[in-house]
């Protein structure tokens, strides 16, 4: 074997050890017994210590060394993900990469009961363990750079803080004007009425079908906050039902759906090397966002969702599929950033990435989270958080550990954005294709476009390659000023 044999071969091993650690996350968010948590953070612990030091074995620098592309563009993608990851871990001590495996695992547990408690206080010690470990770690990965870019560059490779931020400051004009014009429009109808979980399990799992997802390779369950987790073989997704509410269920499938059709379609020669994955997080939301928005809450798939939602549930307090489109697409002062608009999703964001820049800097202590994020909320949404779940509680994300990922979520919707302007004028017969369910053309355009090329490229030059050009927010900014002033007949 050569020396470039011999290091995928290694680190096709370390990517199934991988999948495995994934599989126990799974299972912690969905059946494992509460009791059990204590002991998971111990597994998820000794497995992170497996894998740190495969990760850092000193082979893999050997191998580096040796291996040659031979001029082959996929052998260059895979030696510079190997380069990129082993550099990143041999800065991180072990003990460190153990102790963070633990208490994360930990530390999602304490968050799900608080949670469920409105207790703040009761998450906020381990949470004060979270970001001091993380600290660490980003200050082993800094450099000359910030902690937060250190981080951030976990999730989505060549951005940064600033630049993230300099684009906010561009989206925020127009985003609030916008709001405020819609929001002085009289607002629609919402559906109301009580709906069996059962029935939008039932629905949940033919909208998964229907945007492409392979039951034979994955599973829907529920769970407290909807993810997607693996790859390849086995990619499974979770919702959460609520009675009065069927779009929390049905539109999180979606967006997880989009998620795992991704790492379903990702070309099979790739799996289990650092190709067979999402390039970056910001991509992966793209396939998200665009699959549950722009294609699941266009005008064009109401109508039939319509007809879906009158035989699984029987008659509708909305009457005709217009009025269900008003209703799905309905803009209101919110708490939940899951159950946003369109329209107000990126000023959630926004704030909490300036939230977690503060904690991660050393500018917010962690006691006083739940009060700038109160103060915060109430400055941008006009309205005082009632309880903590509808606060600082209501995301999983910083129990685990994932400071830098939010700002992912923006980042997505902005490349989502310039996918369906191109999307668009590829298919001009996509709003009749939508009309009758069928997703087949547009879901297939992002399929050979976006997500069977997995970690080839980076992820701005995928984005490009699919659209032609290099992606930006205006096309974001024109589809929802469009969309929503024609809604609101502004």
């Amino acid at each position: 074997m050569t020396a470039y044999d011999e290091l995928i071969a290694f680190t096709r091993e370390t990517e199934a050890l991988a999948q495995v650690q994934g599989r126990l996350g799974w299972d912690q968010e969905t059946v494992m017994p509460r009791g059990a948590a204590t002991q998971r953070g111990d597994e998820m612990a000794a497995l992170e210590g497996v894998l740190h030091a495969r990760r850092t074995d000193p082979r893999v620098a050997d191998w580096l060394a040796a291996a040659s592309d031979g001029g082959d563009p996929v052998r260059a993608a895979m030696l510079r993900h190997i380069t990129r990851s082993h550099a990143r871990n041999t800065k991180v001590p072990a003990s460190l990469a153990s102790e963070l495996a633990r208490v994360t695992s930990v530390a999602q547990g304490v968050w799900a009961g608080a949670r469920a408690a409105d207790d703040t206080a009761a998450f906020l010690p381990v949470l004060s363990q979270v970001v001091a470990l993380r600290q660490q770690e980003a200050a082993c990965l800094a450099g000359e750079g910030t902690l937060y870019d250190a981080l951030m560059d976990d999730y989505e490779p060549e951005a940064s803080a600033s630049k993230t931020a300099a684009m906010f400051d561009r989206m925020r004009p127009r985003l609030v004007a916008l709001r405020d014009a819609v929001l002085g429009a009289p607002t629609p109808p919402a559906l109301t009425g009580s709906f069996a979980a059962e029935g939008q399990m039932a629905l949940a799992r033919l909208l998964a079908t229907t945007f492409g997802y392979d039951f034979t390779r994955g599973r829907l369950d529920l769970a407290v906050h909807p993810f997607s987790s693996g790859s390849g073989a086995d990619v499974r997704i979770t919702t959460r039902v609520a009675a009065d509410d069927p779009f929390n269920c049905l539109y999180s499938t979606i967006h997880e759906v989009g998620h795992a059709c991704y790492e379903q379609n990702i070309d099979p020669d790739f799996a289990l090397t650092p190709l067979g994955q999402g390039v970056s997080m910001g991509v992966h939301e793209s396939q998200s966002r665009i699959y549950e928005n722009q294609l699941g809450r266009s005008r064009a798939f109401s109508g039939w969702l319509f007809g879906q939602m009158q035989a699984q549930f029987g008659g509708l307090s909305v009457g005709d599929a217009d009025a269900l489109y008003a209703a799905i697409n309905r803009v209101t002062p919110g708490y939940i950033r899951t159950e946003s608009d369109e329209v107000q999703y990126n000023l959630h964001i926004m704030m909490r990435f300036d939230l977690e820049r503060a904690l991660v800097g050393g500018d917010l202590a962690v006691a006083d989270l739940e009060g700038a994020w109160n103060d915060r909320f109430a400055a941008d949404f006009g309205v005082v958080v009632d309880r903590p779940s509808n606060g600082v509680l209501q995301d999983v994300h910083w129990s685990v550990g994932l400071f830098g990922y939010f700002p992912t979520y923006t980042l997505g919707n902005v490349y989502a954005g310039c996918l369906h302007q191109t999307l668009r004028g590829d298919l001009p017969d996509l709003d009749a294709q939508l009309a009758q369910g069928d997703l087949q053309a547009a879901t297939g355009w992002l399929r050979d476009r976006v997500q069977r090329p997995g970690g080839l490229h980076s992820p701005a030059d995928t984005v490009a390659a699919a659209c032609g050009f290099a992606p930006s927010e205006g096309p974001l900014l024109d589809y929802l000023e469009a969309k929503f002033r024609a809604l609101y007949r502004l």
